[in-house]
């Protein structure tokens, strides 16, 4: 089967495009792809833990192939940084990449046109799947995932730390993507049947910084 690198933000649309990928068969997802902002040592833009992705990681199985952007990247930076992380996947005989992108063709045209430039192609295994079945269906199956931050120009910042289940869904705005896909929360997956066993997660502070709120998560001492 042809290899895939899966982009990998932690959070519950990437965990579902992982076992989508894995129950199709056409592929062998062998690696995962994560940006990681490097004055925080957490993942970019959900501000979860550097130890706790690992932790992620270990129970896949797969290895991780971060990109460290600093704080305030900018296009250009980013752009530079992820193209010579691609060209390294490429020359190890990485042809695609895969994201949990869900329905925005801005987003959609930007990796394609990235990946077009390094000889890859992107592939999107949820595309256009109704969203709130997806997310009912993500809680359905056994996954289990912590909002860990809110952008609180599209959601109160109430909602961050909250779990990601039945009761956090019904209870969102008019107009919210229940699964969060125009940029309205994000999610770190402490659990599901794509790993090998649960991480045991404690919540720690909520902190705004500009207009984003976070929660910060810590793994549980054994």
């Amino acid at each position: 089967m042809e290899r895939v690198i899966l982009s990998w933000s932690g959070g519950k649309d990437s965990s579902l495009a992982l076992q989508e990928l894995r129950r199709k068969g056409e592929s062998e997802v062998t690696g995962l792809l994560t940006t990681v902002t490097e004055d925080y040592d957490r993942i970019s833009m959900h501000g979860v833990r550097r130890s706790l992705l690992d932790m992620q990681a270990e129970r896949l199985g797969l290895p991780l192939e971060v990109v460290h952007i600093p704080r305030d990247s900018s296009n250009s930076v980013y752009e530079e940084r992820m193209g010579k992380a691609l060209e390294k996947l490429r020359s190890e005989g990485v042809r695609k990449i895969a994201f949990g992108d869900l329905f925005l063709e801005d987003i959609r045209r930007y990796r394609e046109g990235r990946l077009k430039e390094v000889g890859m192609t992107a592939i999107f295994p949820l595309w256009m799947s109704d969203t709130a079945e997806l997310a009912h269906s993500f809680i359905s199956s056994g996954f289990r995932a912590i909002v860990c931050c809110v952008d609180t120009r599209r959601l109160d910042m109430s909602y961050c730390g909250a779990e990601f289940d039945d009761d956090f869904i019904g209870a969102l705005p008019p107009g919210t993507d229940p699964c969060g896909e125009n940029g309205e929360f994000h999610t770190f997956v402490y659990d599901g049947p794509i790993f090998s066993s649960g991480i045991k997660v404690k919540r720690g502070e909520t902190v705004v910084r500009e207009n984003f709120c976070f929660t910060d998560l810590k793994a549980e001492s054994r």
